[in-house]
């Protein structure tokens, strides 16, 4: 009997065939994409929970991040700040977001002109953005330290992550220069 060494992959019993993946790289690669598919929502469900557990806000999962990230460091942001923190390229999305943060009275935009409008919570939105994370780490923080080493597994994953972002945009790129042009 031929013995496998402990970093070579074992037979699976389910099949793992993917009409993206053709090799065993290929399968690796579409089953960690499912993954974050999977996880991206379940991720946006935990948020709006979350959030609408504090206040009366019917808000998306990346509205949700927008006003965590206009509070990140307590300083101001401008929309060209928001998109770059949150890798987006969707500015009327994001200017939607906003309207709808003001609106709810948790974020204020102050300034004028093209570069001199920034975005701030507001004191009500310091109380939301206080009452989530004091939720979040009754729920979400407690039920990670419950799982064992998973401190450890977090950074790698966020490593990793890091990782295939920097993969996605580069190979973006190169994607985006070889579209072809509609008929």
């Amino acid at each position: 009997m031929q013995r496998k060494e402990p970093h070579e992959k074992q037979p699976d019993a389910v099949d793992r065939s993917w009409h993206l993946a053709r090799t065993a790289v290929e399968v690796d690669v579409a089953e960690i994409e499912y993954a974050l598919m999977r996880a991206y929502e379940a991720f946006g469900r935990w948020q709006t929970e979350c959030l609408a557990s504090v206040v009366d806000i019917a808000a998306s999962g990346p509205e949700n991040a927008m006003l965590h990230i206009i509070r990140m460091n307590d300083r101001p942001k401008t929309i060209k700040d928001l998109a770059r923190l949150a890798n987006r390229e969707d500015i009327p999305n994001i200017q939607y977001s906003l309207r709808k943060l003001i609106g709810a009275g948790l974020v204020v935009r102050q300034g004028s002109g093209r570069s001199g409008v920034t975005y701030l919570v507001t004191e009500s939105g310091r109380a939301v953005t206080d009452q989530y994370a004091d939720i979040r780490a009754s729920l979400l923080i407690a039920a990670i330290k419950s799982v064992p080493n998973f401190p450890h597994k977090l950074e790698e994953a966020t490593r990793t992550l890091e990782l295939l972002t920097g993969i996605y945009e580069q190979v973006a790129r190169v994607a985006a220069t070889h579209r072809r042009s509609n008929p």
